[in-house]
């Protein structure tokens, strides 16, 4: 027997709050890491760091916000608190590992490829993880087709995310990269959703579950990682490369332009002690060579 799924519980609440958490994290990510192109050796792991936290903590907290959302009518749903850690670690590492090979090797056929490949298993296999996280009273069955293609989209995605963080310039447009990137994300979540079934256990189907309520595990969890998502928004803020870009006020200052007067300034000062009642006062500096200044 199969259960009911509503994966819309709270309406179109849980998929818009879903799209922008992975929004706001894939635009503070894309941000550091062009931030760290731009920075010398010292300071780069730090912001490369900073920005594959802030991409891994937006893609799990738009996963978990999204299930918040998932209900089975015949069972009650609750969540394994090990796993649902454990697939935080793993979206934080993975796309750990995509960001420092693009932020070192650049935007590269080569490094591209293995950085997308590898950040967008790592994406879907924090979906699965997360998925497996679930407890209830009966079995997920996944269509091979929609699993399939949910992987196929992490990974286009995060391809297209990396190479975004290297090689698109500006605020606007790295902004215009991060909504698309969420649409990607949010789409895969929701493709995989899409093949998703669950069988019950007939014998079992009136025992609890196990595990907490999701009000009890993911709620509290998600408080570090919106809170880090914040800390980086105010990050972002306060830097002015990242918001503003290469401007004026990164431009080095001018060079202090040379006087008029092709002697040099203060030409003409007496000397203390000097009054030789002449009327010509003497010069503080040796002369320059050219023509001799006229007497007073």
């Amino acid at each position: 027997m199969h259960g009911t799924i509503d994966g819309f519980n709270y309406g179109a609440v849980t998929p818009v709050v879903a799209y922008v958490m992975a929004c706001l994290g894939s635009a503070l990510g894309l941000r550091c890491t062009i931030r760290s192109l731009r920075n010398d050796s010292s300071w780069k792991p730090g912001w490369l760091a900073l920005g594959a936290a802030a991409i891994g903590s937006g893609i799990w907290t738009m996963h978990f916000v999204a299930m918040m959302g998932f209900h089975v009518a015949e069972t009650p749903v609750t969540y394994d608190l090990q796993q649902t850690v454990l697939s935080l670690v793993v979206a934080i590492v993975v796309v750990g590992a995509g960001v420092f090979v693009v932020g070192y090797r650049g935007a590269t056929r080569t490094a591209l490829l293995a950085a997308g490949l590898t950040t967008g298993l790592g994406v879907a296999a924090m979906h699965y993880i997360g998925m497996a996280s679930m407890r209830m009273n009966g079995r997920l069955e996944y269509s091979p087709v929609a699993v399939t293609l949910s992987v196929v989209i992490a990974v286009v995605a995060a391809t297209a995310a990396l190479w975004a963080a290297v090689s698109v310039k500006g605020f606007l447009p790295s902004l215009g990269a991060a909504l698309v990137m969420g649409v990607a994300v949010t789409g895969m979540h929701y493709t995989g959703m899409s093949g998703l079934s669950v069988r019950l256990h007939e014998a079992h189907g009136s025992q609890s579950p196990g595990g907490d309520a999701a009000i009890s595990i993911v709620l509290p969890m998600m408080i570090g990682p919106l809170a880090f998502l914040l800390l980086a928004a105010v990050v972002v803020m306060f830097d002015p490369v990242l918001v503003l870009g290469e401007g004026e006020w990164t431009a080095s200052p001018a060079a202090p332009q040379a006087p008029a007067n092709d002697w040099p300034e203060g030409f003409g000062a007496a000397y203390p002690g000097t009054g030789d009642g002449t009327g010509h006062e003497a010069r503080p500096y040796p002369p320059r060579p050219g023509p001799p200044p006229t007497a007073y």
